[in-house]
């Protein structure tokens, strides 16, 4: 059976659905239509006796989904907003539908899986990755806070990995993603034909057992004695300066590296980040952080810092953005409070 559009592939053989994300051109970023496409696919492959496994992968080369498409979001923003709440709503309402998919459900992160990439992706209950893989939540660089429930993951990473993660943006690879619990399983790129050919044959546990190896040595984990030391504060600002002041010991010159990243990045969606992240580790599901996103993602529509934040690294390009407020010591938190108040139309489950 083959029954497909062009951004989202689908077929079932042999009692297996695969379904593939099909804009290869912009490493398969998520926008409106595929993900009302995936919300009915996977709904009606749940409820379909004849499928027993659902296996999502990314066309092209490049990755897995490199995120939502943040131009749309942009122009949204500029405009009334609208299309921008209702992509997220219904993205992180298939977030959830992922994550307590009844079925086998194998997501193979190989390559890039950014932002929305994570959040169909690190919510399977069979999640792979590769020697190619580069996943992180980079939304701070573009006046964004991480969503998709990446919170809940971020803020159940061991100590504090995942504020690390979350506060530099900065990209790590398949190894580390199963250190952070973001992934379960390490099977080499070259493998993942095979792989989903056992999937067919024999179900998923076999093919995880046949193809799945020891992952090499995770460097975060390496790093975590002064990731945790340095995280720990109360404030960003806290953080950085601990980072700046960590000379000499083992990390001093990656502490400096991540001090510098966070510089760069949006005060506002710092602070604001680092207020979701400790949230997340108090809620409960991740419905629960689900809905907190979506509050805090609706609030960014009405910042500055979002629609600056894409203008400077997508649409104009000059890498430059102007912050406000410009500083961390600029931010109160009133400021950050506002993020967190409920919406209108509330997400429910």
């Amino acid at each position: 059976m083959t029954d497909q559009s062009d951004e989202v592939l689908r077929r079932v053989h042999d009692g297996v659905g695969f379904v593939t994300l099909n804009r290869p051109q912009a490493i398969n970023s998520l926008n409106q239509g595929m993900v009302n496409e995936l919300r009915a696919v996977l709904a009606g492959w749940e409820q379909d006796e004849r499928v027993r496994a659902v296996v999502l992968s990314g066309a092209g080369e490049r990755g897995l989904c490199a995120g939502g498409d943040v131009v749309a979001i942009y122009h949204s923003a500029r405009a009334d907003g609208v299309a921008a709440r209702r992509f997220w709503r219904d993205e992180y309402l298939l977030n959830a539908q992922i994550g307590r998919f009844g079925k086998p459900y194998v997501s193979l992160m190989d390559g890039i899986v950014m932002g929305g990439g994570v959040g169909v992706g690190a919510h399977a209950n069979t999640r792979v990755v590769t020697d190619r893989s580069k996943m992180a939540m980079p939304e701070v660089g573009i006046g964004f806070i991480p969503d998709v429930g990446g919170a809940y993951l971020l803020s159940r990473a061991p100590g504090s990995l995942g504020l690390h993660a979350a506060l530099t943006g900065a990209p790590f690879s398949g190894t580390d993603a199963i250190a952070l619990g973001f992934a379960d399983h390490f099977v080499p790129h070259d493998k993942l034909d095979a792989l989903r050919q056992v999937i067919v044959a024999e179900g998923v546990e076999r093919a995880v057992a046949a193809h799945a190896v020891e992952p090499p040595p995770s460097n975060l984990v390496a790093q975590r004695g002064w990731i945790d030391e340095c995280y720990a504060g109360d404030t960003v600002a806290d953080i950085v300066a601990a980072l700046r002041g960590h000379d000499g010991g083992p990390g001093s010159g990656l502490a400096q590296d991540a001090a510098n990243l966070i510089a760069t990045r949006s005060p506002i969606a710092l602070s604001v980040t680092l207020e979701a992240v400790r949230r997340a580790a108090k809620l409960d599901t991740l419905e629960d952080v689900l809905v907190q996103d979506y509050r805090v993602s609706c609030a960014s529509l009405r910042s500055h810092d979002l629609v600056e934040g894409i203008r400077a690294q997508l649409v104009d390009k000059d890498r430059n953005p102007k912050w406000s407020p410009a500083s961390l010591a600029q931010v109160s938190a009133d400021d950050v409070e506002a993020y967190f108040a409920p919406v209108d139309d509330d997400l429910t489950f």
